[in-house]
Protein backbone atom coordinates (compact mmCIF):
# COMPACT_ATOMS: atom_id res chain seq x y z
CA UNK A 1 0.00 0.00 0.00
CA UNK A 2 1.82 3.31 -0.85
CA UNK A 3 1.31 6.45 1.21
CA UNK A 4 -1.48 7.64 -1.51
CA UNK A 5 -3.58 4.86 -0.70
CA UNK A 6 -5.61 4.94 2.11
CA UNK A 7 -6.73 1.83 4.15
CA UNK A 8 -10.52 3.26 3.26
CA UNK A 9 -10.11 3.53 -0.40
CA UNK A 10 -8.63 -0.19 -0.62
CA UNK A 11 -11.67 -1.48 1.45
CA UNK A 12 -14.20 -0.13 -0.52
CA UNK A 13 -13.04 -1.77 -3.68
CA UNK A 14 -12.49 -5.08 -2.20
CA UNK A 15 -14.93 -7.99 -2.57
CA UNK A 16 -15.27 -8.87 1.68
CA UNK A 17 -15.81 -12.83 1.39
CA UNK A 18 -18.08 -13.63 4.86
CA UNK A 19 -17.49 -16.85 6.20
CA UNK A 20 -20.19 -19.14 5.25
CA UNK A 21 -23.09 -19.70 8.04
CA UNK A 22 -22.04 -22.60 10.09
CA UNK A 23 -24.61 -25.56 9.52
CA UNK A 24 -25.97 -27.39 12.21
CA UNK A 25 -24.54 -31.32 12.40
CA UNK A 26 -26.94 -31.68 15.50
CA UNK A 27 -30.21 -34.11 14.41
CA UNK A 28 -33.32 -33.09 15.68
CA UNK A 29 -37.26 -34.13 15.34
CA UNK A 30 -38.89 -31.88 13.16
CA UNK A 31 -42.30 -30.25 14.00
CA UNK A 32 -44.40 -33.55 12.51
CA UNK A 33 -42.30 -35.66 14.34
CA UNK A 34 -42.48 -34.31 17.55
CA UNK A 35 -46.77 -34.16 17.10
CA UNK A 36 -46.79 -37.83 16.64
CA UNK A 37 -44.45 -38.52 19.54
CA UNK A 38 -46.24 -36.49 21.72
CA UNK A 39 -49.73 -38.30 20.44
CA UNK A 40 -48.40 -41.57 21.69
CA UNK A 41 -46.73 -40.89 24.79
CA UNK A 42 -49.75 -39.05 25.50
CA UNK A 43 -51.95 -41.92 24.90
CA UNK A 44 -49.59 -44.20 26.78
CA UNK A 45 -49.83 -42.10 29.73
CA UNK A 46 -53.50 -41.92 29.94
CA UNK A 47 -53.00 -45.84 29.74
CA UNK A 48 -50.70 -45.67 32.83
CA UNK A 49 -47.89 -47.35 30.67
CA UNK A 50 -45.45 -44.23 30.15
CA UNK A 51 -44.78 -41.78 32.93
CA UNK A 52 -41.83 -40.11 31.39
CA UNK A 53 -39.77 -39.23 28.73
CA UNK A 54 -36.60 -37.54 27.52
CA UNK A 55 -34.86 -35.82 24.34
CA UNK A 56 -31.90 -36.35 23.07
CA UNK A 57 -30.34 -34.54 19.91
CA UNK A 58 -27.20 -35.72 19.31
CA UNK A 59 -24.50 -35.44 16.28
CA UNK A 60 -25.24 -38.06 14.40
CA UNK A 61 -28.83 -38.70 15.76
CA UNK A 62 -31.94 -38.20 17.50
CA UNK A 63 -33.44 -40.26 20.25
CA UNK A 64 -37.08 -40.16 22.20
CA UNK A 65 -37.12 -42.21 25.34
CA UNK A 66 -40.29 -43.34 27.00
CA UNK A 67 -40.20 -43.82 30.73
CA UNK A 68 -42.37 -45.75 33.25
CA UNK A 69 -40.33 -44.50 35.68
CA UNK A 70 -38.14 -41.56 35.60
CA UNK A 71 -34.95 -43.35 37.59
CA UNK A 72 -35.16 -46.92 35.55
CA UNK A 73 -33.76 -47.44 31.80
CA UNK A 74 -35.86 -46.49 28.92
CA UNK A 75 -38.80 -48.92 28.25
CA UNK A 76 -38.39 -47.97 24.41
CA UNK A 77 -36.07 -45.10 22.30
CA UNK A 78 -36.85 -44.31 19.13
CA UNK A 79 -34.30 -43.28 17.11
CA UNK A 80 -34.09 -41.12 14.37
CA UNK A 81 -31.20 -41.52 12.27
CA UNK A 82 -30.36 -40.18 8.89
CA UNK A 83 -27.34 -42.27 7.63
CA UNK A 84 -29.79 -44.78 7.61
CA UNK A 85 -32.49 -43.03 5.52
CA UNK A 86 -31.53 -45.09 1.81
CA UNK A 87 -30.41 -48.29 3.50
CA UNK A 88 -33.08 -48.96 5.91
CA UNK A 89 -34.75 -46.15 6.97
CA UNK A 90 -34.21 -43.20 9.32
CA UNK A 91 -36.55 -44.59 11.73
CA UNK A 92 -36.48 -47.41 14.65
CA UNK A 93 -38.00 -48.65 17.83
CA UNK A 94 -35.54 -49.74 19.84
CA UNK A 95 -36.55 -52.31 23.05
CA UNK A 96 -34.87 -51.60 26.42
CA UNK A 97 -32.72 -54.73 25.71
CA UNK A 98 -31.17 -53.30 22.24
CA UNK A 99 -33.53 -55.47 20.25
CA UNK A 100 -35.05 -53.52 16.70
CA UNK A 101 -38.76 -53.94 17.48
CA UNK A 102 -39.31 -52.11 14.18
CA UNK A 103 -37.19 -49.86 11.54
CA UNK A 104 -38.97 -47.99 8.50
CA UNK A 105 -39.12 -44.75 6.58
CA UNK A 106 -41.93 -43.42 7.92
CA UNK A 107 -42.53 -42.56 11.29
CA UNK A 108 -46.06 -43.41 11.68
CA UNK A 109 -45.74 -46.69 10.24
CA UNK A 110 -42.40 -47.59 12.84
CA UNK A 111 -44.80 -46.23 15.68
CA UNK A 112 -47.49 -48.86 14.96
CA UNK A 113 -45.78 -51.35 16.61
CA UNK A 114 -45.95 -49.21 19.85
CA UNK A 115 -49.51 -48.71 18.90
CA UNK A 116 -50.28 -52.42 19.20
CA UNK A 117 -49.14 -52.73 22.31
CA UNK A 118 -51.28 -50.07 23.43
CA UNK A 119 -54.36 -51.93 22.34
CA UNK A 120 -53.03 -55.20 23.79
CA UNK A 121 -53.09 -53.50 27.26
CA UNK A 122 -56.41 -51.79 26.80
Amino acid sequence: MSESETPQSQAAGAVVNFPAPARSTTVTFDRRELSELLNLYGRMVAAGEWRDYAIDFLKDKAQFSVFRRSSEMPLYRIVKDPALARRQGAYSVVAATGLILKRGSELSRVLKVLDNKLSVVS
